[in-house]
């Protein structure tokens, strides 16, 4: 193997790390005086302004690969001139030359059939074990035979001119489908890298490869059934897929071909404030050697992490190898989805703790990809925020909705898959006045849903979403399964349903028509 970046212009005296393991890498960060581990033995760094994604500042080449296949009408597809591309790379490199760089080898896509190898040449120790972390290991045939689909070029410490480099400030995440070069900078973020290749794999497997993919996580039960979990962050994503009763196929990203499903990760990226062994084993267990945590505070005086402590970000993070989880399936895949949920926290809380979905319904209400958020800060205002991305995934999505919706709606269909919505909001009034779903009788209402109980239960239609609701479950309080019956002042809880009629009514006109919701 040649160990050289000189097809990219670095020099051939470039000092390389290359393919170091983790734990190599860990101590050249320590060394670096990157990070510190904590009394777990975990990796701890800051990675410095940016603690999240900076939307504005992702960009597509426009080229002729993109010019009529990407949603431009999108605010988060914005557009890069293709003849800055180049230049600003170049820039880069001369930044990067004479500094010791780390390269890692990888590759995304469990399903052999679909992988992607990708090469992350990166300027911080950290991130080239981000991506160890966050894609899958090559085996040593794939390390001998390694030739790269997708190159990712990671320098936090370099910064672009705008008003030379076309940028809309100084830190930048730049995809180019034509070069298959994907640019980071001015960013230690490292969720950049991972929602770049996602970004990528959503364009690439929608247009070429006829797989649909999906922001969400996926389990698989004893007897083989596949279950999908979408949601927005803070709907209980991870917490739901987690079910010691069910092995874990992953909590992020996936796709789905024609005979199931396959992770296109090797690792998870989880947040971690107010994180408990109480309430998250699986993720509090894996904050071991090997894993990365993000933008933490320790107890004065100590290596422990507090948890609850959001000085520096809300977005605290842990990211870590899939392997981290004892009950996760490796290789990352499963069959065709028996059931699919789509996650809500309905701090209007007039949504049901569970329902099933037509196949109309299940369209309409993934290409909302509601939840909602309470605005301020604990003591302060208490109306609900709503939020509408589509897909579960706006930010990520290069073609326009309908395309991923049409075809979930197809597969859906050919599976005779069951669609199901779970409020794990609000119940008997909104924020501040109501209660949240208790945690309890959401995975009771999901175990039910799984193993069929649901299926021999009888159903009423809510009036004003439509919504098929069961008049029973085992286990569950029947008041609150009818979210109006929950509410001791019922004309309240009609203003407030209407009210959110209304807002997906609204929300849909963004995508070129109007749609009634309850049509």
């Amino acid at each position: 193997m040649n160990q050289s970046l000189s097809y990219l212009g670095f020099s051939e005296n470039q000092p390389i790390h290359w393919r170091l393991d983790s734990k190599t890498l860990v101590q050249h960060s320590i060394d670096k005086k990157f990070g510190v581990l904590n009394d777990t033995g975990a990796l701890c760094i800051e990675t410095g302004k940016y603690t999240g994604r900076s939307p504005k500042d992702k960009y597509l080449v426009y080229d002729t690969i993109t010019d009529s296949q990407v949603d431009w009408s999108s605010s988060f597809n914005n557009k890069f001139e293709s003849s800055k591309f180049k230049p600003l790379m170049n820039k880069m490199i001369s930044y990067l030359q004479g500094k010791e760089l780390y390269v890692t080898d990888a590759k995304a896509c469990a399903h052999d059939d679909y992988k992607v190898n990708i090469r992350t040449v990166c300027e911080f120790p950290w991130s080239a074990q981000f991506a160890q972390n966050m894609f899958i290991d090559l085996t040593e045939s794939e390390k001998n035979t390694f030739k790269e689909d997708w190159l990712i070029i990671c320098a936090p410490g370099f910064e672009a001119n705008p008003s030379e480099d076309g940028t809309r400030q100084g830190n930048f995440s730049i995809l180019s489908f034509k070069d298959k070069i994907a640019l980071i900078g001015g960013s230690g973020y490292t969720g950049e890298i991972k929602k770049g290749i996602f970004t990528v794999l959503n364009f690439e497997l929608a247009v070429n490869r006829n797989v649909l993919p999906m922001h969400c996580s996926a389990n698989i039960g004893q007897e083989g059934d596949t279950a999908l979990f979408f949601g927005l962050s803070g709907t209980g994503k991870t917490t739901l897929s987690a079910d010691p009763k069910r092995k874990l196929i992953g909590d992020d990203e996936h796709g789905w071909y024609d005979q199931g499903v396959f992770n296109f990760e090797g690792g998870c990226y989880a947040k971690c404030i107010d994180l408990t062994a109480e309430k998250e084993p699986e993720i509090y267990a894996a904050i071991r050697p090997g894993a990365i945590v993000e933008n933490i505070k320790f107890f004065e005086g100590t290596n422990k992490i507090n948890f609850e402590d959001s000085s520096i970000t809300e977005n605290t993070r842990v990211s870590y190898p899939i392997n981290h989880i004892e009950n996760a399936v490796i290789p990352s895949l499963g069959g065709i989805p028996k059931n699919i949920f789509f996650l809500t926290y309905d701090a209007y809380g007039v949504l049901p703790p569970i329902s099933k979905l037509t196949k109309e319904q299940a369209s309409y209400y993934f290409m909302s990809g509601f939840t909602a958020k309470v605005a301020g800060t604990e003591a302060g205002v208490t109306e609900p925020q709503l939020t509408f991305s589509a897909c579960f995934g706006a930010p990520f999505l290069p073609l326009h909705p309908q395309k991923y919706a049409e075809m979930l709606t197809k597969k859906i269909k050919e599976a005779q898959a069951n669609v199901w919505m779970i409020n794990t909001g609000m119940t008997g009034g909104v924020y501040g006045v109501g209660s949240r779903m208790k945690l309890s009788y959401t995975r009771t209402l999901i175990s039910a849903a799984l193993d069929g109980t649901l299926n021999q239960i009888e159903y009423f239609k809510d009036p004003i979403f439509q919504l098929e609701i069961p008049k029973s479950c085992p286990g569950v309080p029947s008041e609150i399964l009818n979210p109006r019956d929950a509410w001791s002042d019922k004309s309240a809880y009609d203003t407030k349903a209407n009210e959110l009629v209304n807002a997906f009514e609204k929300n849909f006109e963004k995508f070129g028509a109007t749609r009634n919701l309850v049509s």
